[in-house]
């Protein structure tokens, strides 16, 4: 059984202090929950101080991007050798490092295979946008970016894969539990075409976009979706503290 994994996006918010004091709230609230694999994914700045918070904890530590050349004058980016003891996670190919930064199905591709090697576990985001779910293409734009972006990867159940419609990210406009698991059933679909069915079936796929406390159920009811890639309600302790204890007792049950 795929252990449920809920992570907490905290994008560009967060100084020193807050972070902090956010992972700290997090980390009193949890009681020793274990059935949730848990993962926050502070800014680049906080990542040292959170994990000397969490030291002895169950919760794991993410990075928000990285680059995929291990050193080199590349101003403003971190390579994955600078992440390595650092973080258990790394989040990759983002809609808004896509949107925002460009960022190719050929770059996520360097970067989810350059991971791996070292000891980066990545969390391969995949969506589309609004034009082109309402033209009925979000099988196509999915299944090319699931097979453009593992381009070369071997099988692996170190992967997780965060399915996140671009139309529902800050929006506050979801998709439905159905929606989403319909989704998330044809990526791992996808990743048995590219691999097998044993190993698509080990890797973990989250939903996220405008998940929230009242929401969350939703998707996690649903068979195919592992838990929730956390976004705005990451940052408010008790609501992300919420959607992990709903996780855990909805997934335990099944």
């Amino acid at each position: 059984m795929r252990k449920p994994l809920i992570a907490g996006n905290w994008k560009m918010n967060t100084t020193l202090e807050e972070a902090s004091s956010l992972a700290r709230a997090i980390l009193n609230g949890l009681d020793g929950e274990e059935y949730v694999e848990n993962v926050l994914c502070p800014p680049f700045i906080s990542l040292y101080v959170v994990k000397e918070l969490l030291k002895g904890s169950t919760i794991k530590l993410g990075a928000q991007n990285m680059y995929f050349e291990d050193k080199g004058a590349f101003t403003g980016e971190i390579s994955p050798a600078m992440l390595t003891g650092l973080c258990d996670y790394v989040i990759l190919g983002h809609s808004e490092r896509r949107q925002y930064f460009r960022e190719t199905d050929e770059v996520v591709n360097k970067k989810v295979k350059k991971a791996p090697a070292f000891g980066l576990k990545p969390i391969f985001c995949v969506g589309e946008n609004l034009r082109e779910n309402e033209a009925g293409k979000t099988e196509e734009v999915i299944t090319k970016q699931v097979r453009a972006g593992l381009s070369g990867l071997m099988a692996t159940s170190e992967l997780v894969i965060a399915y996140e419609p671009i139309w529902a990210i800050g929006t506050g406009k979801a998709a439905t539990g159905k929606q989403a698991n319909n989704t998330v059933s044809l990526i791992r679909h996808t990743l048995a075409g590219l691999w097998d069915e044993e190993a698509a079936d080990k890797v973990r796929v989250l939903y996220g976009g405008s998940v929230t406390a009242s929401n969350i159920a939703e998707f996690v009811s649903e068979p195919d979706i592992d838990g929730a890639l956390v976004g705005g309600a990451s940052l408010k302790d008790i609501e992300f503290l919420s959607i992990i204890k709903q996780t855990a007792e909805l997934k335990s049950t099944r």
